[in-house]
């Protein structure tokens, strides 16, 4: 379980205090933005205040993975050494949409691992409360075309990862992935009933606002 821009639900996002939610929610990893000039935010999102650095920092004091979802291109190198220099590389997954940014981190930091993202969503309109007749004659209109574009996405990033909106991710796209040797990350939910659904679909991790409370629903399903 990925705990999404630290824990949102219950903590302000991409803040050390989501941050430290996560941690205390026992997600097995945290999930935040990074911005220009190495800042933990969401492009359009007041400043919170927060750098890689920092968050970095913290992390490094305990166990739980880390994924940073990174929105700018052409500071690989910095993000890497910070990174590195924490000895966080085996702990750490990028994920961006741009496949170029994913080869720079093949090339010269091979040990952390790499997420290509699909769809690409610059406006945050994945997270907006659409209806669902309107969610799935869009979701139904794609899908086609997202199980072709799984094997071009993942060697264009050189990518052992693909992190997709969850209304995109049916037994076929699992199968897909796996197929190719990858794992999958979907994101971002919140509902009981569609994360109960996804976990039967045996996706690799699932990103929530609430980890909590998404841990709380799988440990029934497990019968804990």
């Amino acid at each position: 379980m990925i705990g999404h821009r630290g824990a949102s639900a219950v903590a302000p996002e991409n803040t050390l205090a989501g941050l430290e939610a996560a941690v205390d929610a026992g997600a097995d990893a945290v999930e935040f933005d990074v911005d220009r000039g190495l800042v933990i935010r969401h492009p359009g999102q007041r400043p919170t205040g927060l750098t890689l650095e920092r968050a970095l920092d913290f992390l490094a004091g305990t166990a739980i993975g880390i994924h940073l979802d990174l929105k700018l291109v052409g500071a690989e190198a910095e993000i890497s050494a910070l990174v590195e220099g924490r000895g966080l590389g085996e702990r750490t997954v990028v994920s961006t949409t741009s496949a170029r940014s994913l080869r720079s981190f093949a090339r010269d930091a091979p040990e952390i691992a790499r997420a290509i993202s699909y769809p690409r969503d610059r406006t945050g309109a994945g997270g907006l409360p659409w209806p669902p007749k309107v969610v799935r004659g869009s979701v139904a209109a794609v899908r086609p075309y997202v199980l072709a574009r799984i094997p071009q996405l993942l060697a264009a990033g050189h990518a052992g990862v693909l992190s997709m909106h969850h209304n995109l991710v049916t037994q076929a796209t699992v199968r897909a992935v796996h197929s190719r040797g990858a794992a999958l990350i979907a994101w971002t939910v919140n509902d009981p009933a569609r994360i109960l659904a996804l976990a039967g679909l045996k996706v690799d991790a699932i990103v929530s606002d609430d980890p909590g409370m998404a841990l709380r629903v799988l440990a029934k399903l497990n019968g804990s």
